[in-house]
């Protein structure tokens, strides 16, 4: 996958500077972000933007001479009613993936009390908007906004029961799977920590320590509050 992304990523810089016009990637999420951003740092001429600041989901942006024509960023909202009928975010994705909606083809999206919002490319509005009107049993419709909303995350507070405070055991608690699934996913590089990949299972996690799962979300590692103790006999 890095391979592919990189070598994608290289061929849209080269047509930026060829073609003098500003190209963007599809979404990436912050896996594929963190190896876009080994190869292509930030620059005057290379952005990372996901419709608002801190998105989780960015494009890469190559412009040209440090100039943005146009940024293909839109962002969608359907006003929804949840008197008699509540939607979480796993509807909304269920949905899109009910679809056939490739994960690169949008950004973030969330729910608010009275509307969803969803990221996504302007090539992918008029198919959202004839295909996509329904969310479990509640009717929605969508409509294009001239601004990019802020999405403010809510936080969880989790607390987990772990063998040791290894990245494996944290990563099987948080996706609820069993320590070698845990490992295959660190392996595959589904997981990073402090916004890098690692392969490493058995690395020591510390407090204040940035725990991303792809699929599963991103975790703040706070604190152990206590460990257990073997009693000999």
């Amino acid at each position: 996958m890095r391979t592919n992304l990189i070598a994608h990523l290289q061929d849209l810089k080269e047509k930026s500077i060829l073609w003098h016009k500003t190209i963007s990637s599809d979404f990436l999420d912050e896996i594929e972000l963190i190896a876009a951003k080994s190869i292509f740092p930030s620059s005057d001429e290379i952005l990372y933007f996901g419709g608002y600041d801190k998105a989780s989901k960015q494009k890469v942006i190559f412009t040209s001479n440090g100039r943005i024509d146009d940024i293909d960023i839109v962002c969608l909202k359907a006003e929804i009613n949840q008197r008699f009928c509540k939607i979480n975010h796993r509807d909304v994705f269920g949905a899109l993936m009910a679809l056939q909606v490739e994960r690169k083809a949008f950004g973030d999206f969330w729910i608010e009390d009275t509307a969803i919002y969803l990221y996504t490319s302007q090539k992918m509005v008029t198919f959202f908007k004839t295909y996509f009107k329904q969310v479990n049993q509640l009717k929605i419709q969508w409509q294009e906004l001239s601004f990019w909303p802020k999405h403010e995350r809510k936080f969880i507070e989790l607390e987990l029961i772990i063998a040791a405070n290894r990245l494996d055991a944290i990563v099987a608690s948080l996706a609820k799977i069993s320590r070698s699934a845990a490992k295959k996913y660190i392996f595959e590089g589904m997981v990073s920590y402090n916004h890098k990949m690692i392969e490493d299972g058995n690395k020591m996690c510390h407090n204040g320590s940035i725990i991303s799962i792809r699929g599963c979300g991103r975790f703040l590692f706070v604190a152990i509050l206590r460990q257990t103790k073997k009693i000999g006999r």
